[in-house]
């Protein structure tokens, strides 16, 4: 089952994402103030997305509810036990992508195309997932890379331990 844990890793890991309580047991999370996703106290995720992938996430999830502002529609509210991990990754993305500033979000699909090896001088050996989470963050040369800590690194999806490891043999 999937939990508020699994949704605020997903959202966490979208560049310049931050995360409030705006009521008690609400927590939202926005980018550069604006909200593309949240969830209270009801275990409903709330996500803001653009027409068509509320439609496919509507069709996806027979419980989902679509969300409405000013009777526009605005995203859809899903039970967070009713979407699985994978489908919460893909979903705060395209909530993210959808609320980010244009440059920020095209950056970081630029990075859905990183290979490893490629991208700056980054090693290739760390991998795709991590290559596309650092190219993602607007991360490309191992001087930005020593620059942050481990955790730091972690905190990216697509980052493991493995990339962290290889990562800090390449920057001495």
């Amino acid at each position: 089952m999937t939990t508020f844990a699994q949704l605020r890793k997903a959202a966490l890991s979208c560049p310049e994402t931050a995360e409030h309580v705006i009521a008690p047991g609400i927590v939202a999370f926005t980018v550069h103030g604006k909200r593309f996703a949240s969830m209270g106290k009801d275990n409903l995720v709330e996500l803001r997305l653009p027409a068509p992938d509320a439609e496919e996430a509507l069709a996806a999830h027979p419980a989902a509810q679509r969300l409405d502002r000013d009777a526009t529609p605005a995203g859809v509210r899903v039970p967070i036990g009713d979407i699985n991990g994978q489908q919460l990754n893909h979903w705060v993305r395209r909530a993210w992508l959808a609320q980010a500033p244009r440059q920020l979000a095209a950056r970081v699909a630029a990075g859905d195309d990183a290979t490893p090896g490629e991208v700056g001088d980054l090693p290739k050996a760390i991998g795709g997932p991590a290559t596309r989470a650092l190219a993602g963050a607007g991360i490309t040369m191992l001087t930005q890379v020593a620059a942050l800590t481990d955790a730091e690194l972690l905190a990216l999806h697509g980052v493991g331990p493995k990339a962290v490891r290889v990562l800090r043999e390449a920057l001495t």
